[in-house]
């Protein structure tokens, strides 16, 4: 496993209902973690041969830990199960170091942040560095119960304005339209959280014409192939000089991996971020859920790990 960090876990704890934070820290002999910014997640490279993606919510300027939040996802493939029920400190495993494809705007005049359930963790990170720096700032957290709900004593001690919307307590989901409407047009927008709330707030913002929404999936977008996607297509290695093809229901990374390219790689969902290359030429048919619509719109790089080819040549950055 190339650019892995040996990491121990140091300490579980029950944060709310079905949600644990896991801290790591260097393992014996091993170096610091790098730093990271808000937004950023890892990978864990589990015992049981599963690597999941999960958000950071620690201090970013903190060398000797790391900090995650994990849901026990109700239709788990063992993944957030054995996180839950068999992981024990002491344990040592492989991470990522940080990548982040949800990065903050410090700059921003006014930052309102979204967040639905366990998507409480990268946005908790970014709300604490923009208190920190005294940005302008406003925070909306929604969770189908109190009980449910995350970090709130770590957000009670911290000065900035919140909202707090529990389903239960009042009787209905949030009305995105009512709580992010009024607000400056240069305001910049997150949002993480599960997909119905991701998808209201992409159409809210587009609704009420804010440009500046960002938003983190933790699971996969359902993408079928493109109308105009091509069954088979050539790709060509830019720096090897190699041309590949990718014929009917073939995999991009598993054919590039086939032919020996080294390319980082781990969820396969098109949701880490981790298999990104830049692309050179071609049209891509882009089925992750990383990169935003203008990212795509511009076709500077692909996940290979799910995406497809609308051209019948792609020129790749390997």
């Amino acid at each position: 496993m190339a650019n892995t960090l040996m990491a121990r876990v140091h300490t579980l704890q029950l944060e709310a209902e079905g949600i644990i934070s896991v801290e790591l820290k260097p393992a014996p002999g091993a170096a610091d973690f790098p730093a990271f910014e808000p937004g950023a997640h890892i990978d864990l490279h589990l015992p049981n041969g599963l690597v999941r993606s999960y958000s950071l919510f620690n201090t970013p300027g903190e060398h000797n830990r790391y900090q995650v939040g994990i849901l026990r996802n109700r239709k788990s493939r063992g993944g957030s199960a054995f996180v839950h029920t068999e992981l024990r400190v002491g344990t040592t495993l492989p991470i990522s170091a940080p990548r982040n494809h949800f990065a903050l705007e410090l700059g921003a005049s006014h930052s309102v942040l979204v967040a639905g359930g366990i998507g409480i963790t990268p946005i908790f990170c970014m709300y604490r560095q923009l208190l920190a720096a005294g940005r302008s700032v406003q925070l909306v957290y929604c969770a189908r119960t109190r009980s449910e709900a995350a970090l709130l004593q770590a957000l009670a001690e911290l000065p900035g304005p919140a909202h707090y919307h529990f389903d239960d307590e009042q009787g209905a989901a949030p009305d995105l339209a009512a709580l992010l409407a009024g607000q400056p047009a240069d305001s910049h927008f997150y949002c993480c959280g599960p997909t119905p709330m991701l998808d209201a707030f992409e159409r809210t913002c587009e609704a009420l014409g804010y440009p500046h929404a960002h938003i983190e999936r933790f699971a996969a977008a359902e993408l079928p192939p493109a109308a105009d996607a091509q069954a088979t297509y050539e790709v060509e290695l830019k720096r090897s000089g190699s041309v590949l093809e990718v014929g009917p229901g073939l995999n991009l990374l598993d054919v590039l991996l086939e032919a020996g390219c080294d390319i980082e790689h781990s969820c396969r969902e098109g949701v880490c971020g981790s298999c990104e290359t830049r692309v050179i030429d071609g049209e891509v048919d882009h089925r992750d859920a990383v990169l935003t619509k203008a990212e795509r719109a511009a076709n500077a790089s692909m996940m290979v790990c799910v995406s497809g080819c609308k051209s019948r040549r792609l020129v790749l950055d390997l």
